[in-house]
């Protein structure tokens, strides 16, 4: 018996010549001083290293104009608009609260409070002894116009809004939290780890009083 074997043999052809393959041109792409393929490379290295340099400066510069554009943009949509403006001073007629009446404006979105003193109470305010408060500031540190307080209706605990002539010190009285603060706005009792805030404010004239 004979066993027959074909075989398959597969063959590779292998060419050596690619005369139909055609080079690309990019003579079109290439700059004038350097079209001619006989040019040496370093012959137009120093205008090349030029134009490199001016490309990326010019870019540079571009780059720098437009984020200036874009941080001096993004400064001026955090700007305070015009009805922010207007609210950072209030005037207020002191001639039209009456003495030992607390009243309630609206200052930068917080209550302020503007006290008319008495007296009685620039004289109790003033006798108190400095060593013996929470947050040691003396009356006349905080009223310099002794019949004058003026302080943010804010309490210093956690930012809930006193009541007027309230309280064990007849000052102001926080509810959420039980903070007693006296008529010169410091705290005297509770909770609340500061005096009430005081704002910048003036007497430019009798009976003017402007805050912010």
């Amino acid at each position: 018996m004979y066993l027959l074997f074909s075989l398959n043999i597969v063959t590779t052809q292998v060419r050596y010549a690619h005369t139909d393959i055609q080079v690309p041109d990019f003579s079109t792409y290439r700059r004038s001083d350097v079209q001619d393929p006989r040019t040496k490379s370093k012959e137009s290295a120093d205008s090349r290293t030029a134009f490199t340099y001016m490309l990326v400066g010019g870019g540079t510069v571009s780059g720098m104009y437009a984020a200036k554009s874009v941080v001096t943009e993004f400064i001026s949509s955090m700007s305070a608009s015009a009805d922010v403006l207007a609210l950072a001073k209030i005037e207020i007629k002191t001639d039209e609260i009456p003495e030992g009446k607390s009243v309630t404006f609206q200052w930068r979105g917080k209550p302020l409070f503007v006290r008319h003193r008495t007296e009685d109470e620039i004289v109790k305010e003033g006798s108190v002894d400095v060593g013996s408060l929470r947050d040691p500031e003396s009356d006349a540190q905080r009223c310099p116009n002794s019949k004058w307080l003026i302080v943010l209706g804010v309490c210093t605990h956690l930012g809930c809004v006193p009541i007027a002539d309230a309280g064990d010190f007849g000052g102001y009285y926080c509810p959420c939290h039980g903070s007693h603060y006296d008529t010169a706005g410091r705290i005297r009792k509770g909770p609340a780890p500061l005096n009430l805030e005081i704002p910048p404010y003036e007497f430019p004239e009798e009976g003017l009083l402007i805050v912010g």
